[in-house]
């Protein structure tokens, strides 16, 4: 019998990966040590053979974290190049299997193109609830047997991938029951993509794991991140600025939003910083001093 190997980096990625997802995804404390668990599965070879490396239905509203730490884990473990991201909206007819498949003999369609550029990574399909169900029917075969045949007669080998699907299923019944326990709300929405999804999907996925509402507190850290980000952006382009404790709350008063939750957050701490630091070059010539918050004006300024 073979002893199995592991490169030294990979084993120290590993190790690590908890603490850069958990600083990298604010409010989804809960969800982090399940979705470790199966990636240190999957990368150190102890998946099950002829199945993906892992699989997960990231359950909850929008912009509360599920397509970024999708996005977090495959950069950290093969590089953004290796995520395939499909929206599931675009795939609700028939006709769309051959969109994914290939419609005629030789054609490799969207799913055997990035076969071909990728033989391993995350197949990020979103708002998997829209998909056609003869879609649906891939699914299984992904998750049952991580092979999938294509228009141009060659099965794809997919037990190299991690496979999520995100769905905003129960998300509209999550703001009837807010003050409910977070307990509560996982349960219903688990019960409702259960009724949604096919049984027979819904069992093989390996982790459903449901996304809380971000609090007012974990807005301001979402927004935190964002600044110090832009902020360490200028810091190398030769501004040196300061933030106000001003800054934070207005950040989160313009970027988060009711319905799309901290997913506008990112814009708008760039478009703020930025068109302050671009008046205080316009004006000055240096963008030097304190980054305050102007609300009689609606903006962001380096006093």
């Amino acid at each position: 019998m073979n002893k199995t190997i592991i490169e030294p980096e990979k084993t120290e990625r590993l190790r690590q990966l908890a603490d850069v997802l958990q600083m990298e995804i604010r409010g989804q404390h809960h969800i982090i040590p399940r979705v470790v668990s199966v990636l240190q599965r999957g990368e150190l070879g102890l998946s099950k053979a002829g199945r993906p490396r892992g699989s997960f239905l990231f359950l909850g509203p929008t912009g509360v974290g599920k397509t970024e730490l999708t996005q977090v884990f495959t950069g950290k473990l093969f590089g953004m190049e290796k995520l395939v991201r499909y929206d599931m909206s675009e795939f609700q007819t028939q006709e769309s299997l051959g969109l994914l498949l290939g419609s005629r003999p030789g054609e490799k369609g969207f799913l055997g193109a990035a076969y071909e550029r990728t033989k391993t990574g995350t197949l990020l399909f979103d708002e998997v609830e829209k998909a056609h169900p003869r879609i649906m029917d891939v699914f299984l075969q992904m998750l049952d047997a991580a092979r999938v045949t294509i228009a141009t007669g060659e099965t794809l080998d997919l037990s190299g991938f991690y496979i999520v699907m995100t769905s905003n299923i129960g998300s509209a019944e999550l703001m009837t029951l807010q003050h409910s326990a977070e307990s509560t709300l996982e349960r219903h929405v688990l019960s409702r993509a259960q009724q949604s999804l096919r049984p027979e999907i819904f069992a093989r996925i390996t982790e459903k794991l449901v996304f809380h509402r971000l609090s007012y507190e974990h807005q301001l850290e979402i927004a935190a991140k964002f600044l110090e980000k832009e902020i360490s952006f200028l810091t190398g382009r030769g501004c040196n600025i300061r933030v106000s404790e001003s800054v934070l709350s207005f950040v989160v008063r313009k970027g988060f939003h009711p319905k799309l939750g901290a997913r506008p957050m990112r814009d708008a701490a760039e478009k703020l910083v930025g068109d302050a630091v671009a008046v205080a070059l316009l004006l000055n010539g240096c963008a030097d001093g304190c980054l305050t918050a102007d609300p009689a004006n609606d903006r962001l300024k380096i006093e």
